[in-house]
Parts: C-alpha cells; sequence; structure tokens
C-alpha cells in the first residue's frame, strides 16, 4: 500500500487532495456504516437488558463505547506500520514520538476490554477521556490549518478523510467518557 499519499502537500505540486479525490457524503459512507453498526449493537443489547430489568444509560454508553475502541483498534491493527506513519501526520505525541502510532491501537483494545470487565471505572474514564481529547486536539489543529489529509482513525484499509468528522468522532468520545463520570 502507498503511504505517501498521506504525506503529499501542495507545496510539494500536489492536487491537495491527498489522493482522496472529490469529497462527498459517499467518502464518509464507511464511517456511518461502522458507527451505525455499532450504535445499533448497543441498543440491541441494551433492549435486552431493559428486557432483565438492569437497563442503564451508562451501560448503553459503555456498550458504545466498547464497540467503538475495539472495531476502531481492529482497523489500525490491520496495517500497523501504514496506521503509525499516518498518526504521526496529525497527532501531537506520535509526531515527537513515532512510537506511539505503534502503540495507540493498544490502548484501544485495552480501554475496549477492560471495559467489558470494567465499564464504570473512574480511572479507566478519566484515562479515556484525556487520551481521547489530546487525540481531538491534534486533529483540530490540523483542521485549523486547513490541511487535508487521510485519517488514521479506521488505519490504512478504508480511506476516510480528515475532517470535522474526525473531530466529532475523538470528542466524541471524550465526551461520552465525561458523561460516564458524571452519571457515575
Amino acid at each position: 500500500m502507498d503511504h505517501n499519499i498521506i504525506h503529499a502537500d501542495t507545496e510539494s505540486g500536489g492536487t491537495g487532495d491527498r489522493g482522496l479525490g472529490v469529497l462527498t457524503w459517499k467518502s464518509y459512507m464507511p464511517l456511518f456504516v461502522i458507527i451505525l453498526s455499532i450504535l445499533l449493537t448497543a441498543i440491541v443489547i441494551s433492549i435486552r437488558d431493559a428486557g432483565l430489568g438492569m437497563f442503564t444509560v451508562q451501560g448503553l454508553i459503555s456498550y458504545f463505547m466498547i464497540g467503538f475502541f475495539i472495531t476502531f483498534a481492529t482497523f489500525k491493527l490491520l496495517d500497523l506500520p501504514g496506521f503509525a506513519e499516518g498518526y504521526q501526520t496529525y497527532d501531537l505525541l506520535a509526531k515527537r514520538v513515532p512510537l506511539y502510532g505503534y502503540v495507540y491501537p493498544f490502548i484501544e483494545v485495552f480501554f475496549g476490554f477492560t471495559m467489558i470487565l470494567l465499564p464504570f471505572s473512574r480511572g479507566l474514564l478519566i484515562a479515556e477521556f484525556a487520551v481521547m481529547a489530546f487525540s481531538g486536539i491534534g486533529v483540530a489543529i490540523k483542521i485549523a490549518k486547513k490541511e487535508k489529509f487521510l485519517c488514521a482513525c479506521l488505519g490504512t484499509f478504508l480511506k476516510v478523510p480528515l475532517t470535522k468528522i474526525t473531530l466529532i468522532e475523538d470528542f466524541g468520545m471524550a465526551l461520552l467518557a465525561l458523561i460516564m463520570l458524571l452519571l457515575m
């Protein structure tokens, strides 16, 4: 897979589209389908919980977060070197410590599986909030600079542009962790 498209920039005579072509709603379809699948799974599990008299909003949020972390980490792990390379283009820590790009998917895996075991752990939720909010800052900086790069959020397998959608993903997960903390 050619990872150089991730690094192409308009100053070097490129088109500025970073290999994405014209962006339309279809450019985001893989992301929407994945998020919708995770959300529907969380809702169905919560309906089961309601039937058992165990429904909680925290449970619904937890199921979504578990699905999100494990699914997104899995896509990153399909091409770990490609993800790490792409992630370095916008994550503040991965730019300075490239090894972090290789570790980050495992952090997401850890978050997902640990939430299964300890869904209401304050320490875990604080860590999730910090990691996701910090990740969102790097995305926000790239967007503010109007730089267009591929989002590494789904690894290199699916080409999704780094846009405000990515910002919503990162800060959205941070917000969900914060909501879980506030509901405790």
